[in-house]
């Protein structure tokens, strides 16, 4: 048993129900047997005095002496089975919550208030500062805006998956591997990558070191990811969720895959992001160029089938749907592949070849090819397409269409429109 020291200025009882007051109050717990012949001794005022918790010299009995009063001895039964609870934080006084007890009643557990005025030591009498605050640095609290965002956009994603293991507790291990135990959407994120993209020769966790590294190096890749979920939970109706974007959709997922390629490869990583290339074009089946540069704010809807060349360029807050080609016309090397502006809706179907411009705004409808240039906030249709509206005359977009996903709106007279 360890020695035990309470020093203060205050007085110090010990009666019936084991308490004992000071300024600093830590709790801890102490379990004995109460004896019928010996009642518990009290301890009145003595300024500066030591009290000392005697250890005992067996297993049932407990001394009370004083360092000024050596005559002061007192034995106290308690239980061979004796349990300290120590905390860490000061905490108030525990209140007894059988009052009803009678001195008489032989019940094990009492619980004591015992004070400790610092946490180092336990026989320390250092006080402590009632301003023990860290100076608050301003800084602190005008931190970016967009982790914010992050930080925002995960605890609602932790919301989410607690919400869904309620609803359906046969998917909380799944869960909780691939949300709920991490800490960030980072190591959220590169956790389920590599579990999807792992194979017998390239395990999980060596994946995993490679994307979080990935992240944590390049922190403007995670605000993108943070823009394309939130493009996904706005665009798509079938969304219902951000963490049913970020565990179900494989175009979320290959387009992250692609950042983590593209990264690599523009690091001079080239054979580790044509592999990963491979591998997200064998899972989910999207066929990106590492050397493709994507924007933030991207929906890829299905994407079953999506193809995009090693020179293409894809700005932001872009929507395209499933089998959808960004290619070249041939054998032409250098810069072959098309350039899509901001806002740009790519219609299921679409095969825009060439180093062509679709411009900020534009429409591709449906099932189109096009080969030539689109001018921002127009509408495009057919094979080979035509512009709605015609092409000295075309028809103006008054709104976004990646942020409307409107397919159809001014597609009126099939006969007068020409590229």
């Amino acid at each position: 048993m360890s020695l035990l020291l309470v020093y203060s200025s205050n007085p110090i009882i010990l009666s019936h129900k084991i308490t004992i007051s000071s300024k600093k109050v830590l709790s801890f717990i102490y379990s004995y047997q109460n004896n019928n012949n010996h009642s518990l001794p009290s301890l009145s005022k003595h300024p500066h005095q030591h009290y000392f918790l005697s250890p005992p010299k067996s297993h049932t009995s407990l001394s009370i002496s004083s360092s000024n009063n050596p005559k002061f001895y007192k034995p106290i039964n308690y239980s061979p089975k004796m349990a300290t609870c120590v905390h860490s934080s000061r905490a108030e006084p525990t209140k007894n919550c059988d009052t009803d007890r009678s001195q008489s009643d032989h019940h094990r557990y009492r619980y004591i208030n015992y004070c400790r005025p610092t946490f180092s030591d336990l026989l320390s009498c250092t006080p402590i500062s009632q301003n023990h605050q860290k100076p608050i640095n301003s800084k602190e609290f005008n931190e970016d805006s967009e982790e914010e965002k992050v930080e925002d956009l995960w605890s609602k994603m932790v919301e989410e998956a607690k919400s869904d293991v309620e609803q359906e507790p046969i998917l909380s291990s799944y869960y909780y591997n691939s949300i709920l135990s991490h800490k960030c959407i980072e190591k959220a994120l590169a956790n389920h990558l590599a579990e999807k993209l792992s194979f017998s020769s390239l395990n999980s966790n060596t994946l995993f070191d490679l994307f979080l590294g990935v992240f944590v190096e390049n922190r403007e890749i995670i605000n993108d990811v943070k823009e394309d979920l939130r493009a996904a939970k706005e665009r798509d109706p079938a969304c219902i969720s951000y963490v049913h974007c970020f565990l179900n959709f494989k175009g979320f997922l290959a387009c992250q895959s692609h950042r983590i390629a593209h990264n690599l490869w523009s690091n001079g990583r080239k054979i580790l992001a044509l592999l990963i290339q491979n591998r997200v074009s064998e899972v989910f089946a999207v066929d990106i160029h590492p050397g493709a540069k994507i924007g933030r704010g991207i929906l890829f809807d299905h994407a079953t089938g999506v193809v995009i060349g090693e020179t293409a360029v894809i700005g932001n807050n872009v929507s395209i749907l499933h089998n959808v080609t960004l290619g070249g016309t041939g054998k032409t090397c250098g810069d072959r592949h098309p350039k899509i502006g901001d806002g740009v809706l790519i219609g299921a179907g679409t095969c825009v070849l060439g180093n062509v411009k679709i411009g900020d705004g534009a429409k591709i409808g449906a099932g189109s090819v096009v080969l030539k240039s689109v001018p921002p906030r127009t509408t495009a249709v057919g094979n080979p397409a035509r512009l709605i509206g015609g092409k000295e005359n075309p028809m103006r977009l008054d709104k976004i269409p990646s942020f409307t996903m409107d397919h159809t709106s001014h597609i009126t007279e099939w006969s007068d429109y020409v590229i």
